[in-house]
């Protein structure tokens, strides 16, 4: 008895809630149906940062081994083994030069310490541009993207990009010692990461010291600002080499932005 009542009463309430369902159904078959599914936004619309402009380097560390080329054998500070030192140890520029290869320390793992200017740009909405007036160089980081598997090794290898640290996330953060003198207040909430592959073997500095087709690269970008308003873009660098290096190798490069391109020099590799 219990059952065919809740039977009976189980059924308007069935009826009103399919008439529920279907009311707003047909409300939008009678005014146009529903709105067609919108594109996700894509990396340059979601940027947490703009990195777009020129940007000069500001040699502020390893000023002898960044400004002038070091002297053959002079290796220090870089974790290379054993068999690194061998191949730093035969370095030959004449040689480079004379193989077309002059550009091995302007390839990716080395670039953002070469001192030089920036133009950074997007290509499109899922490529950031990067070109340098030092050794004429174009790095492109492509978010949203997976490397091909039997891509050809390039000076500037094949990157992958994504947005970052970004608020309510976890991940890396430079800490504000690193982001030079006089910054104020927390870095800007997220930043870009960059993970490079498929490189072409290069050097990590003008003497020969080498990095692998091997090689890993991850960057992290990041910018502030200074109270005078003054832009800075903090590149930090992490080469891990397991054919060439003990350990990463990690540096951290600063640019400070220009306002427009009037001192935009570009100059092609050079081997000395």
């Amino acid at each position: 008895m219990v059952h065919k009542l809740l039977v009976r009463c189980s059924a308007p309430f069935f009826a009103l809630l399919a008439l529920a369902l279907v009311a707003p159904m047909c409300a939008k078959a009678q005014f146009g149906g529903y709105p067609p599914p919108q594109p996700p936004p894509n990396p340059r619309e979601t940027a947490p940062q703009d990195f777009t402009g020129y940007w000069v380097s500001l040699v502020t560390e390893d000023w002898r081994y960044r400004m002038i080329t070091p002297d053959k054998g002079d290796y220090a500070s870089v974790p290379l083994n054993s068999v690194g030192k061998k191949v730093a140890d035969t370095w030959d520029p004449d040689k480079d030069t004379a193989s077309g290869n002059q550009c091995r320390s302007y390839g990716a793992a080395a670039l953002m310490r070469v001192p030089t200017r920036l133009h950074i740009t997007w290509q499109d909405d899922h490529t950031l541009r990067i070109d340098t007036d030092a050794g004429e160089q174009t790095r492109l980081l492509h978010f949203d993207a997976t490397p091909p598997e039997r891509a050809t090794p390039q000076w500037q290898g094949y990157s992958v990009a994504e947005w970052d640290g970004l608020r309510g996330g976890g991940g890396f953060r430079l800490p504000t010692t690193t982001l030079g003198p006089g910054h104020q207040g927390p870095a800007p909430e997220g930043y870009l990461k960059v993970v490079t592959t498929h490189l072409r073997p290069g050097y990590l500095r003008k003497n020969g010291v080498p990095y692998s087709a091997n090689t890993e690269l991850l960057e992290y970008f990041d910018g502030f600002k200074e109270p005078n308003g003054d832009s800075w873009l903090v590149v930090t660098t992490i080469v891990t080499d397991p054919e060439y290096l003990t350990e990463p190798f990690i540096t951290s490069s600063h640019f400070k932005k220009e306002p427009d391109g009037s001192k935009w020099d570009p100059t092609p590799c050079e081997a000395k």
